[in-house]
């Protein structure tokens, strides 16, 4: 993500992340703030090496269950589902069609705030995006 987020520094786009603890316990890190333990764990451990995120990061939420953060029901009902298999290790209750399935997984809005695309979690190279992104940008 940091190099979309490179790559179109000074066009209408931002990145937005959303730390989530219910993939297979992976971001148990207390919420963001100025010396948190997300922070920490993105900084020195994954991807450690002194990684600084050029996104915004929000506090940690939840994505699927029950107590699901609103913003994710609202993306999620936008946007057909990119996998129909679940993983061990999810963290949450029930499981519905339509869940996000790991962490990783994006969204992409358009100016308007509508959502417009979804992918997998494993389409992870940047090139992927650009055609969708620059669509969007220039409409």
């Amino acid at each position: 993500m940091n190099a979309l987020a490179e790559f179109y520094s000074g066009n209408d786009f931002v990145i937005l992340g959303f730390p989530c603890n219910q993939f297979g316990l992976q971001e148990p890190g207390s919420d963001l703030g100025s010396d948190n333990e997300v922070m920490h764990g993105i900084r020195h451990v994954r991807p450690g090496g002194g990684f600084e995120p050029k996104m915004t990061l929000f506090k940690k939420t939840k994505v699927n269950g029950d107590s699901e953060n609103e913003l994710f029901t609202f993306l999620k009902g936008a946007c057909p589902y990119t996998d129909e298999v679940y993983s061990d290790g999810l963290e949450y209750s029930p499981l519905k069609v339509g869940d996000i399935h790991w962490n990783f997984e994006k969204f992409l809005l358009g100016k308007d705030g509508k959502p417009a695309f979804r992918y997998h979690v494993t389409n992870n190279d940047p090139e992927n995006f650009k055609a969708d992104i620059n669509a969007l940008l220039n409409a």
